[in-house]
């Protein structure tokens, strides 16, 4: 490996004294010895130290503590490329592979996959959130309600729940093994609505259905009565705030005129904008990882669950999960409108 290197130097070295450019004298290597033997900017690299006169074709050595000079090239070229890895970085500057590690450990840097995201969001989207999570936080300033508001969701709860998990087992010795869960897992659909002080209503629908217009408009009959027993200060005093995401049922004409018969105030929400929902990215986070790693085996072993969960949640959990939401609205103003990760 270092006699091949050394080599592509001397190929560098004529190359540049024969007035050829950095991407010609790259190009020219990788049409010989493969797509992957050398990069332009490592080209540009040595091309920098010969028009400085420094002709030793030796990588210099690098004792005592690593310069400044080697922290800002590392740092400018993550900047363009933070994809790369510490060998294509160390190709691209000519830095050894011990020195970019001791570099990344000093200026914080770690490496980790990139977060997933529901969707690309367009130009379009993003002033959408903004100005939605603005008029809100206004609102709530002028007249605080989030004492008012229900916000509800669905999500799928599966019957098996299984995760795998790391375990220590010698070298010699085989994995533990776990069963991976088929393509299409036995699952049952959990509606949910809470407030503040917590859950006002669900259901669990029966096996295998799903939601449409006329389901939801049923589920928030229900909905309402719970209201009216459980909260009735809400209903006579200062009205139902109302929030849900735009799935394509909770938007339908149908439901509507529900909530326009309800007289309830329905909070305007983003397209694409699970973030700002708090079932998704507060209760059924939490719930997921009660569920880890738990069996079920019927509809009823399902909901005795899901008993079990709602039982153990104090009030203060209920109370953060809307109480923050002025904080998330303000964080998407700030970040112009980008996904809260």
């Amino acid at each position: 490996m270092e006699d091949q290197k050394m080599h592509f130097r001397h190929v560098m070295f004529h190359c540049f004294k024969k007035g050829s450019t950095p991407k010609n004298t790259a190009k020219e290597i990788c049409d010989v010895y493969g797509d992957r033997s050398v990069t332009v900017q490592t080209v540009r690299n040595w091309f920098r130290r010969f028009r400085a006169g420094n002709f030793n074709l030796k990588d210099e050595d690098r004792s005592g503590r690593p310069s400044t000079t080697d922290t800002d090239l590392i740092k400018a070229y993550l900047d363009e490329n933070p994809r790369s890895s510490v060998r294509e970085i160390a190709d691209a500057l000519n830095i050894p592979r011990t020195t970019i590690h001791e570099h990344l450990t000093k200026l914080g840097y770690v490496n980790r996959y990139e977060v997933w995201v529901p969707h690309q969001l367009t130009e379009s989207n993003l002033l959408n959130r903004i100005s939605t999570c603005d008029l809100l936080i206004q609102r709530n300033k002028r007249e605080p309600f989030l004492k008012k508001l229900i916000t509800g969701d669905e999500s799928w709860i599966l019957y098996d729940n299984t995760a795998r998990k790391r375990s220590w087992s010698s070298r010699d010795k085989c994995p533990s093994t776990v069963a991976r869960p088929g393509l299409h897992p036995k699952k049952v659909l959990l509606s949910i609505w809470w407030d503040w002080k917590g859950i006002l209503y669900y259901e669990l629908l029966p096996e295998g259905q799903t939601i449409n217009s006329e389901k939801y408009c049923t589920q928030l009959e229900k909905l309402k009565e719970a209201i009216i027993t459980k909260r009735p200060e809400v209903v006579n005093r200062r009205g139902v705030v109302f929030h849900h995401d735009n799935a394509r049922p909770h938007v339908s004409l149908a439901v509507r005129t529900k909530l326009l018969e309800f007289d309830w105030d329905v909070l305007p929400h983003p397209p694409y904008s699970p973030d700002l929902a708090p079932s998704d990215y507060y209760l059924f986070l939490s719930l997921k990882n009660f569920l880890r790693n738990r069996k079920f085996k019927s509809v009823n072993e399902v909901k005795n669950g899901l008993e079990e969960y709602f039982k153990n949640k104090p009030r203060e959990f209920w109370k953060n999960g809307i109480m923050r939401l002025p904080e998330r609205w303000q964080k998407v103003v700030e970040e112009k409108g980008s996904y809260i990760i």
